[in-house]
């Protein structure tokens, strides 16, 4: 079947700022860089200056620049675009199938991962929102904001202009949703139902939304994909920018009463200062940024302040994956490994507790090979069930619980690892290789897109296909299994992840499996 392009006849769109113009490929209207604001360096930002003329939508705008250079690496399990960047980078691009202002299609926000540090809207491929919107009848929206010590550096101590500067990304992002609902209306969405969807770090991002006051009402649902923190692996900051900051000026040959400097000095010299310093104040656990700080405008992390009572009226959609860190190859062939083998290795991890720990996987997990065991993540799906259990507890919306227990058709069954999910709750399948598994891929993509789909629509993520998903409860944790058969399991890993937690398999989870075997 062939392909259908259009640019000539695609209508402009008014927006706040001015026209914008984008293409239509495939029945789905395509506009992309659109700027939502601008900020000075370590500001807060502001609404985008109006432009004369027609912006040509047609491009993708820059992504935030980032501390080290990206380094093409596992693009099979997670294909990337690899970006221009400038600091100048709060822009959003938009996948909608109509140009009708009475369309109040629902809006889906994707906000990218990679931590607070790294990443972009466009990132991995399977974050094209073409699919999404033409299978799903919605408006998808990415969005670009200032991350790392652009947008996560405190620097409060130094001038009242740069009061929210350890925030200042989570601000782009407020910024974003005001545009949008400001301006969606005209490319056919319902600013009065937006959901939040975000992935690792993104899901951070949205659970820090959750605790912003400035965003209440500009968004309405929440999901959270493989990232929620509970303090653990990105501890929340006890003290200010002031160390960091002097130890920058210092190696920049400033002192403390030039730090307005900080603005113009270009960003590489600034990142190399600051990758310079950094390491020795970390290593005694001071600050040194790239995560949001709690003060008046960011109250904290749901896991650890607590939720505010407007987070409490927002349905929630929150999970994991199987083996969230089991990125680096595997160092063994589990469909050949002897009960000896397997017994010697898991006996490396858990030592004492290794028959019991087995017990309770092959209880929690009856389809999955003892050696799986492994790589089971407990990183994400520790927290996110925290949050499934701290949000239920306000009982004014819905909360939902999911894990993607999928085996690839690599490296003889690989566990699902982070991002593996993504392409399948997008309907992006045909555009990551690896996803792709006979018989298995097109029904599972679909369960899983659909729940998207009904929980943007109506805050419920049940449909007619899968089972019957229920929300968790203070009583009951039910946890939709997102497989080969999709499948409900109430409370099913909390003996596995207690004991866990009880042993003495507290390794770096960054940490290949081979280097772990042979330590």
């Amino acid at each position: 079947m062939g392909h259908t392009f259009q640019y000539d006849d695609v209508p402009e769109v008014m927006t706040e700022a001015g026209k914008v113009h984008g293409y239509l490929f495939d029945d789905v209207y395509i506009f992309k860089g659109i700027p939502y604001a601008q900020a000075k360096r370590f500001q807060m930002p502001e609404k985008v200056t109006p432009w004369e003329g027609v912006f040509d939508a047609c491009s993708y705008g820059f992504a935030c620049p980032l501390l080290a250079e990206s380094i093409p690496n596992g693009e099979l399990l997670v294909p990337h675009r690899y970006w221009a960047r400038t600091e100048h980078c709060q822009n959003l691009n938009i996948w909608t199938k109509e140009l009708e202002p009475n369309g109040k299609k629902p809006v889906i926000v994707w906000i990218h991962g990679g931590a607070f540090s790294a990443g972009s809207s466009i990132e991995q491929i399977a974050f094209d929102g073409s699919n999404m919107c033409k299978y799903g009848d919605v408006v998808v929206v990415s969005v670009n904001h200032r991350v790392n010590i652009l947008g996560y550096l405190d620097l409060s101590p130094f001038g009242e202009k740069y009061y929210n500067s350890a925030n200042a990304g989570h601000a782009d992002l407020v910024a974003a949703l005001r545009w949008i609902r400001d301006n969606i209306q005209a490319f056919g969405g319902d600013p009065d139902n937006v959901t939040l969807m975000g992935q690792s770090g993104g899901g951070m991002k949205i659970a820090g939304l959750m605790q912003i006051p400035s965003a209440d009402g500009l968004f309405h649902k929440a999901i959270m994909m493989s990232g929620v923190s509970d303090g653990m692996l990105l501890p929340e900051p006890t003290d200010g920018g002031y160390e960091i900051v002097n130890a920058m000026l210092k190696e920049l040959g400033l002192s403390s009463s030039q730090a307005e400097k900080l603005e113009t000095i270009p960003y590489e010299t600034l990142a190399q200062a600051y990758n310079k310093v950094s390491p020795a104040i970390a290593k005694k656990n001071g600050y040194v940024g790239c995560s949001p700080m709690p003060n008046d405008y960011y109250l904290g992390e749901p896991l650890i302040t607590g939720f505010r009572d407007h987070a409490k009226t927002i349905p929630v959609l929150v999970g994991s994956v199987f083996g969230e860190f089991a990125f680096e190859p595997t160092p063994y062939n589990k469909q050949k490994l002897s009960e000896d083998e397997v017994n010697k290795m898991l006996g490396i991890r858990f030592g004492k507790y290794t028959d019991k720990m087995l017990e309770l996987f092959q209880k929690a997990y009856p389809d999955k090979a003892s050696i799986d065991l492994l790589v089971l993540d407990r990183i994400f799906r520790i927290p996110a069930k925290a949050l499934a259990r701290l949000h239920a507890q306000g009982e004014k919306a819905a909360t939902y619980l999911y894990e993607f227990t999928l085996d690839f058709p690599y490296q003889h069954g690989k566990s699902a690892w982070h991002c593996s999910d993504i392409p399948f709750f997008f309907h992006n399948t045909d555009k990551v290789e690896v996803c792709n598994i006979e018989g298995v891929t097109e029904k599972l993509e679909e369960n899983m897109f659909q729940a998207v789909i009904h929980f943007a629509r109506k805050g419920d993520p049940n449909h007619e296909t899968l089972p019957e998903w229920n929300p968790v409860t203070l009583q009951n944790e039910p946890t939709m299994i997102f497989d080969r058969k999709c499948e409900v399991r109430n409370n099913f890993d909390d003996e596995l992840l207690n004991l866990y937690n009880q042993s003495n398999a507290l390794v770096n989870p960054l940490l290949s499996l081979e280097e772990e075997i042979q330590y």
